[in-house]
Order: structure tokens, then C-alpha cells, then sequence
């Protein structure tokens, strides 16, 4: 897959009612949504133990909705504390979200026990200023609103699934979107194995290696139409 080095460009539209407690309903409503894959860019050939995912987007007057179906073959995560560092434990799906023309962005985790890791980080420049080793700013981490999210495990089927649900007011600091506007976006996983503690990355940005999924140059364009 190294070469592949053109940043996704996805529709997002609008969505119509829907039940986001009832699966079947989610799955309904997201069936005709413009699906994009998560894969290792950064490799000639998939890894072994590496397994697919597929997110789709929409978005109705207030809310983006992101929904994942990610395969996997050992689901778990023991974390339990919001904004605990759960990438490092065990399975994570993760977003990362700015508005073209903000320099803020955010970054969401959701495990599939449905506990949340929430950052804004001020800027790419930011946070690419950090000092080596001195690990995320707590002022960064967002504890006093949650993202909306609802997980599904299915252990007979090897997947599980997540609906998130992220207010535009929490991302969007000048304006909430509106048809025709443009976001940046990459959707990421840290898929873990408990016989193997060195966890398989996707992504759906083309990413170079060393991976970095704040690498912002290989994110997609998402564009509410």
C-alpha cells in the first residue's frame, strides 16, 4: 500500500430520524452512507493479525454521527476511567475532528466497553511542541462534556460496533457546519490481542511510516452535503 498518498475526500449527509438505541435502525439509516475503510498505508502488505473496518458518517441539524463496525478476533479493554490512557491496554476506536480553519482539533476514543478518552488539542503546532516523554497536558483533556457513543460487542461474530454521536458546538469553536462546509478527519484503531501486547494500527489516512495519526498533511476532507 506505500505510495497511496492521496487524503480521503468523504461525503457526509444528512441524516433522517432514526432510533440510535436500536441497532437494526442505526444500520438501516447508515446503509446508503459512503463507507471508508481503515488500512496500514504504511505497509506493503497487511500485517498478520490485522482485521478490517468500516466507518461511515452523517449529520442532522446538531450532531455528527460516526459509525464503526470493526472485526475482531480477541475484543477487550480493561480500562474503566474516563480519560484514562486505554490506547495503551487494550482495543480503541478512535476520531479526530477540525474544522478547516480552526487550529484547534479533538481527538475521541471509544472502547468497546464504551469508556471515553477525550482530548482538544490546541494545534498541530502544540502539539508537536511537547516535550519527549512528557505525555498529554491534563488541561487538554475534556472531563466536563462527553460525547455521546453506544457500543454493541458481538464475540460469536468478531466484531463489535460503535454509533458516536459528537455535538458540532463541542468541535466547531466559530460556526457549526452547514452544507458545502469541510472538516478535516482521520478515523484510527489500536487493535489489541491478548496473546500478543504489541498492538496492529489502521487508519484510514494514508499515513507514512513512523506512523503518526496526528499527522494532519494525511487526513481526509469530510464534507457535509
Amino acid at each position: 500500500m506505500v505510495g497511496q498518498r492521496q487524503p480521503h475526500q468523504l461525503a457526509c449527509r444528512s441524516l433522517p430520524g432514526f432510533d440510535p438505541d436500536d441497532w437494526d435502525s442505526v444500520a438501516d439509516v447508515f446503509r446508503e452512507a459512503e463507507p471508508i475503510l481503515l488500512q496500514q498505508f504504511w505497509l506493503d502488505h497487511p500485517q498478520a493479525g490485522f482485521r478490517s473496518a468500516r466507518v461511515r458518517t452523517g449529520w442532522t441539524g446538531e450532531k455528527l454521527y460516526v459509525f464503526a463496525e470493526l472485526d475482531d478476533d480477541d475484543i477487550f479493554n480493561p480500562v474503566t476511567a474516563l480519560n484514562s490512557p486505554s490506547y495503551l491496554h487494550g482495543d480503541v476506536f478512535e476520531m479526530f475532528l477540525r474544522p478547516i480553519g480552526q487550529e484547534a482539533y479533538h481527538e475521541f476514543h471509544v472502547t468497546p466497553q464504551n469508556q471515553k478518552f477525550q482530548l482538544r488539542v490546541p494545534s498541530a503546532r502544540k502539539f508537536a511542541a511537547r516535550q519527549t516523554g512528557s505525555g498529554i497536558p491534563s488541561c487538554w483533556m475534556i472531563a466536563n462534556r462527553l460525547i455521546e457513543s453506544r457500543v454493541q460487542v458481538c464475540v460469536a461474530a468478531g466484531q463489535w460496533r460503535v454509533l458516536a454521536a459528537i455535538p458540532f458546538d463541542m468541535v466547531a469553536e466559530a460556526r457549526q457546519p452547514e452544507a458545502g462546509s469541510q472538516w478535516l478527519f482521520s478515523f484510527s484503531r489500536y487493535d489489541y490481542s491478548r496473546a500478543n501486547p504489541k498492538p496492529v494500527l489502521s487508519s484510514t489516512s494514508p499515513h507514512r511510516p513512523p506512523v503518526s495519526f496526528h499527522r494532519q498533511q494525511d487526513w481526509g476532507f469530510l464534507t457535509f452535503s
